[in-house]
């Protein structure tokens, strides 16, 4: 086998497993589609994408992250979570990896409202919390898959234009 095949072969599973940790919290999902594409063009000695698609694509990558932790805790202090609901969102949304998509779409909510209700706030306040959470999380997923396809089509027309 080609060592340059196995250099894309290597971009592309570091792409789909970005794309993944895009709604996976466990994974860096935008940095590892850019250190994909990255290494793509660096496999192709940068002939099919240059460096001012790269800096584009880095610096997409970069707002990803700004959006990833900004979505989280505004959606947390706009509906007044504490520390513990925003520790909880995060307890549940790792621990929701195990029980599947189910798992990942309730755990944050539940993890949130667990850490209000151990914060002390009554049953109604600590679920408004947690909905708030959940909602700011859901947010930041669904414009973190909007940047990663972005990415895709920016680097696809650098690839072939």
């Amino acid at each position: 086998m080609d060592l340059q095949v196995l250099w894309y072969v290597l971009a592309g599973v570091l792409i789909l497993v970005g794309i993944a940790g895009t709604v996976l919290p466990a994974l860096p999902g935008l940095p590892l589609v850019f250190a994909g594409m990255l290494l793509a063009a660096w496999a192709g000695d940068f002939q099919q994408v240059g460096w001012f698609p790269l800096v584009v694509l880095g610096l997409l990558t970069a707002l990803s992250v700004v959006i990833d932790f900004f979505a989280t805790a505004v959606g947390a202090k706009r509906v007044g979570a504490s520390r513990l609901a925003i520790a909880g969102a995060m307890v549940g949304t790792f621990g929701g990896l195990f029980f599947g998509p189910i798992g990942l779409f309730t755990g944050p909510f539940l993890g949130a409202l667990a850490g209000e209700l151990i914060h002390g706030r009554e049953v109604r306040k600590a679920t408004k919390v947690g909905f708030g959470t959940w909602l700011g999380i859901v947010l930041g997923v669904v414009l973190k898959l909007g940047l990663a396809f972005a990415m895709l089509g920016l680097f696809a027309l650098a690839w072939f234009l």
